[in-house]
């Protein structure tokens, strides 16, 4: 019960910043509670950085945001050691890449080799920097936000960079009721300027533990290695799924099943969270006519449930 009031308490904060879109939130307090990293892709002004900023207050972590550019450079996130005459020694000055939570803003504006930067981190959860190994805070999530790849001044993520995120959703714009409140009501800035912190690193630490131990029964994982399978067969995709992507969908679908109050993963949480879990992962075939987020639910609907 005391995880469901948090969990509930979460998504109350949030959807009272973003309104009208209860269904992304869910997943962004998901793939957080999973242990992943979230890409937020859309087009400029729908509430990419106002919601990355919203899950970090509400998580109450520290965090750090970055304006990714085209002169961002490796040393900018990582951090650089620099000679102290005082103490006769180089001395290093951490980066804004060591906190809990970083917002990696516009990402794909940044150059591949500075994005190639956070790979390190988003995996192993530390840092090489001159030779020298540096531990990560932890827990440590990346929140990054990207703009459309067709537009300006872009980069496309490398696919062993998509491959970090847990999850990767769209906003969208929101329905005429959702957008009459913002309009009438308070600057969201200032709303996520207010909001309290609702855990701890230790509490959400606890809850990740719970999404853990989140039961999978057998046939549900049939189930998965079932549609693990389709997308590795030819029909749909170029290239299937790794295993690790495969462990990914499970985790996702644990911590979609604890936001949904059960102690088990049912095939509805699976099919829940897996465009937004797999698709960035996926090309379509050149002869699908649709985009990997509507050949992922293709996919589903022809994929039996034994």
């Amino acid at each position: 019960m005391i995880v469901q009031e948090k969990v509930a308490a979460l998504l109350r904060q949030l959807n009272a910043v973003i309104v009208g879109k209860a269904t992304q939130v869910q997943d962004c307090v998901a793939c957080l509670l999973a242990g992943g990293h979230l890409l937020i892709e859309d087009v400029p002004g729908v509430g990419k950085t106002t919601l990355a900023h919203a899950l970090a207050r509400t998580f109450g972590l520290q965090f750090s945001r970055v304006q990714f550019t085209s002169d961002l450079m490796p040393s900018d996130l990582s951090g650089v050691s620099v000679y102290e005459r005082g103490k006769e020694a180089f001395v290093f000055h951490a980066g804004p890449l060591f906190t809990q939570i970083l917002l990696a803003d516009e990402i794909n504006r940044a150059s591949p080799k500075t994005q190639s930067a956070l790979l390190e981190a988003m995996e192993e959860k530390q840092v090489t920097v001159e030779g020298a190994t540096r531990p990560l805070p932890r827990p440590f999530f990346v929140i990054a936000t990207q703009n459309p790849q067709d537009q300006l001044g872009t980069f496309a993520l490398p696919e062993s960079q998509l491959d970090r995120f847990l999850m990767r959703i769209s906003i969208g714009y929101p329905d005429r009721a959702a957008e009459r409140q913002l309009l009438a009501g308070h600057d969201r800035r200032e709303l996520v300027d207010a909001l309290p912190s609702l855990l701890t690193a230790a509490e959400l630490q606890a809850l990740q533990q719970q999404v853990l131990a989140v039961h999978a029964a057998p046939p549900l994982l049939d189930y998965l290695q079932d549609l693990i399978a389709a997308t590795r067969s030819g029909r749909w995709f170029l290239q299937g799924l790794s295993p690790r992507a495969g462990i990914a969908v499970v985790r996702a679908a644990k911590a979609q099943a604890l936001l949904s109050g059960r102690d088990y993963v049912a095939p509805d949480d699976v099919q829940a969270i897996l465009p937004q879990t797999i698709a960035h992962r996926l090309v379509p075939v050149n002869d699908a006519g649709r985009g990997a987020v509507e050949q992922v639910r293709a996919m589903v609907e022809a994929t039996p449930l034994a």
